[in-house]
């Protein structure tokens, strides 16, 4: 149920209603999903107001390094865009502040085996797959038939297509992994793909974009982000409003070789594969910022179903088997796909957006061509850091 008013994006972005209820009924996976900003009670006038954000981040928020905790900041002090601050910082995910100062309110459940997670499958071994397949499909059924999607070819991104009639988009330099996957899961899915071929000139241009709209300078951060811009930009000359997205998936589903080998890899803490798992999904808040103000800077707005609070749900109750088993990861979501989509494209393997198009290495090499040599600290980021100063 929506307001009856339009809402103001610059106070508030997400469903206002489903929000409150979140908040004050501190369910972090209500189905209001992603969530940020001012949140009124008219309900409860004593009440007043309060920031809130939801448990995994995925709408932006943030403060300027120097507001007070222990009380609401100024409207001047908070923004949903990090462009019109002067420092800003992230506003911690789950976390509301109002008058009585700034506490965690909302916590991701835990799969304890005894049905913390809540639904069907936490409580009845065996049921798991069956009640993620739901939530998927509950979640892509909502998208628009027309979506675009941004399309690497591998399971996530094409099982997030399995909702749409929309176009598929992929950028990367020529002879890069994702080109490739992409044109071979359009021929086997049947589907339209329009291909963005990066150039170096491009390069720069999009390096510039990303590190404002973001407010990120570090080679990571802005080799994932580029491609996501690149796409958008694409996305919203072609006149479409929204893009679909697959992220997510590796930190919900066990996608990551430090989950899968969690008891000897010195990426994580944890020692199985349920708990590390849980410490990568952690990230998400940090992560999903980056993604959606690049795509945001781009002219449309990202809508990601694989983060929908169902399927969240669905797959913190999966046990360790359907994580990771042998080789495999993502084992799940792969079932789940392998109703949906060809064999080759629900059994790809994956390779990081940064890596699979080839931004990060062009852009290393760009940073050497431009003096920045290897030997050098940091010289990525000081090549990037150039680009945005010129």
């Amino acid at each position: 149920m929506g307001s009856t008013t339009p809402p103001d994006e610059s106070v508030f972005r997400g469903d206002r209603d489903r929000a409150r209820i979140a908040v004050e009924q501190g369910d972090p996976l209500s189905g209001a999903n992603g969530f940020a900003g001012l949140l009124e009670r008219p309900d409860d006038p004593d009440a007043g107001q309060a920031l809130v954000r939801d448990v995994l981040g995925r709408e932006p928020l943030f403060l300027e390094r120097d507001a007070p905790t222990d009380e609401l900041p100024s409207s001047d002090d908070w923004a949903v865009d990090p462009t019109t601050l002067d420092a800003p910082e992230p506003f911690p995910a789950g976390s509301i502040q109002d008058a009585d100062g700034r506490r965690q309110r909302l916590r991701l459940p835990r799969n304890s085996g005894v049905g913390d997670v809540g639904g069907t499958a936490a409580a009845v071994p065996g049921t798991e797959v069956d009640e993620l397949r739901t939530a998927i499909d509950d979640a892509l059924a909502a998208l628009d038939p027309e979506t675009p999607v941004a399309f690497s070819g591998g399971v996530d991104s094409g099982l997030v297509a399995t909702g749409t009639d929309g176009p598929l988009y992929v950028a990367g330099f020529p002879d890069s992994h994702d080109l490739e996957a992409a044109r071979d899961a359009e021929i086997a899915m049947d589907r339209e793909l329009h291909e963005i071929e990066l150039t170096h000139d491009e390069l720069r241009r999009a390096v510039r974009e990303v590190a404002v709209a973001t407010g990120r300078t570090n080679p990571m951060d802005v080799s994932i982000a580029v491609p996501l811009f690149l796409v958008a930009e694409r996305v919203a000359a072609d006149g479409h409003e929204t893009l679909a997205v697959g992220q997510g998936a590796d930190e919900l589903f066990g996608g990551y070789a430090k989950v899968a080998k969690a008891a000897g890899d010195h990426r994580v803490d944890a020692d199985s594969v349920t708990a590390a798992r849980d410490e990568v999904l952690q990230t998400l808040p940090e992560q999903l910022p980056r993604d959606v103000l690049a795509i945001r800077a781009a002219g449309v707005e990202p809508v990601a179903p694989l983060l929908d609070d169902a399927v969240v749900r669905a797959a913190l109750a999966l046990p360790e088997a359907l994580l990771v088993r042998d080789e495999e990861r993502k084992v799940a979501l792969r079932r789940v796909a392998t109703d949906r989509l060809p064999d080759s494209v629900a059994n790809r393997d994956k390779k990081a957006l940064q890596y699979g198009s080839l931004v990060s290495r062009e852009l290393d090499r760009l940073a050497r061509q431009n003096g920045y040599k290897r030997r050098m600290d940091d010289h990525v980021g000081k090549y990037v850091r150039e680009l945005v100063e010129e």
